[in-house]
């Protein structure tokens, strides 16, 4: 039973344990193991048969073939077992990577089929979960006929067969002394140890279906080191990505700033030679004019080269660069570094760049008054925390911080930003400490 409330949100007036033995989730789970009896003996004698062929003819040419193909049975028993699991348990496990043939015909599939530590995963939960299969429909359905049979006994109790005018469920007897459940004392307290044992079914039943769950998570999904493949992947293409966006950033600063000033400069210095007889005055113009423009294109070019790699960062470290991209925001900043040693110069460069945006964001549209910066290490992280009273809501999955957190994440690094409607907003990265 359910009331609304007033945010929309249904509020249950029975508490847990009254609608456990209704919901969906304990009919779900109690199906799951009620069918995993019989589909668990067929995997299970299936597999057994066919790898112990397999075992015993592989002094011959068939036994590899055969213990081959009973690895990929095993894999298609768990393609069911994940699709029962996520119908039934609602667990979503993800389907291991294909077999991949190293080589060119049946051979190569062979090989590969018997070289995957996946498809022998399948293969042990084909035979592993057959016994505790037939556990874990024993005791749930044992507890779930008990308690209902019990909590409903005194509806049916008029069914049973009639001894000397006593009809009742008999206990127990020899012939001579006979027990029966027919007084309204005795209805009262079956049914009673009927809603006990009823009660109770829900919990034991998610009991066995948790262990299941461990079951189809460890033994039926991708291996850990597949897992981390796939990763360290996806990492490797987020850093060519961010590195080929660099290079880019990098021609189209130097195109568009400093060599169109060179260029431009060479052409007042050309015009500058050719006055130089005919009006040295204007040519005395023209050079102090190009004179600034070098001034501006070396700054360019400083500010360039700072962007790649500061030489402060190199040769002082974390403290002083982040101090001089400090004096650089346009609000107060407070800088505090408490770092044992220095870590590695690409994890040093990647943590002042994340702490250079996070301040260019600062000064751009956060409106804060003042900010701070705090760097120390924790256990095996280089941790980052740049704070400022702006007016919050930092929009985490915007192409800044967005990007910010996907260049982290290449590092096995991680952002968090935490940034309520009127501030302050509060940005934690961390990084893994490579000294």
């Amino acid at each position: 039973m359910a009331t609304a409330h007033r945010s929309g949100t249904r509020v249950h007036s029975l508490p847990p344990a009254l609608r456990a033995p209704f919901e969906g989730r304990t009919w779900r789970e109690f199906g799951y193991l009620l069918l995993s009896l019989p589909l668990s003996v067929v995997f299970f004698a299936l597999a057994l048969s066919l790898t112990a062929a397999g075992a015993g003819l592989v002094v011959t040419f068939l036994g590899i073939p055969v213990l081959a193909g009973a690895l990929a049975m095993c894999r298609g028993f768990g393609a069911v077992e994940r699709a029962r699991a996520r119908a039934l348990l609602r667990l979503d496990v993800a389907d291991p990577a294909p077999v991949r043939p190293r080589g060119d015909g049946e051979l190569g599939w062979v090989g590969a089929l018997l070289k995957s530590g996946v498809s022998w995963r399948h293969l042990l939960y084909a035979l592993v979960h057959m016994p505790w299969a037939v556990f874990a429909f024993s005791v749930s359905l044992v507890f779930w006929s008990y308690g209902w049979c019990l909590l409903t006994y005194p509806l049916w109790q008029w069914v049973l067969p009639v001894h000397a005018g006593i009809d009742g469920l008999q206990l127990y007897g020899d012939g001579t002394h006979n027990v029966y459940l027919d007084s309204p004392f005795e209805l009262g307290v079956t049914s009673l140890i009927g809603l006990l044992f009823t009660l109770a079914t829900p919990w034991v039943i998610r009991g066995l279906a948790t262990v299941d769950r461990l079951l189809v998570a460890g033994l039926l999904g991708p291996s850990r080191l597949e897992g981390r493949v796939v990763e360290l992947e996806c990492d490797r293409g987020v850093v060519v990505d961010t590195a080929a966006a660099d290079l880019r950033r990098i021609e189209r600063d130097l195109h568009d700033g400093a060599q169109a000033r060179l260029v431009a400069l060479a052409m007042d210095l050309g015009l500058a030679k050719e006055k130089l007889a005919e009006d040295p005055e204007a040519a005395a113009r023209m050079v102090d004019e190009a004179h600034g423009e070098v001034k501006t294109a070396l700054q360019e070019l400083r500010d360039l080269a700072r962007g790649i790699h500061p030489a402060v960062l190199t040769d002082r470290g974390l403290d002083a660069a982040l101090s001089s991209v400090a004096s650089r925001c346009t609000v107060p900043v407070r800088v505090e570094v408490d770092l044992p040693a220095r870590p590695v110069p690409a994890i040093e460069g990647i943590a002042y760049f994340t702490v250079s945006e996070l301040l260019q964001n600062v000064s751009k549209h956060s409106g804060a008054r003042t900010a701070s910066v705090d760097v120390w290490r924790a256990e095996n992280r280089l941790m980052l925390q740049v704070t400022d009273d702006g007016r919050g809501e930092a929009d985490a999955a915007g192409s800044g911080l967005g990007g910010l957190a996907e260049r982290l994440g290449s590092v096995d690094g991680l952002l968090v930003v935490d940034s309520p409607a009127g501030g302050p907003t509060v940005v934690t990265a961390e990084l893994p400490w490579r000294a």
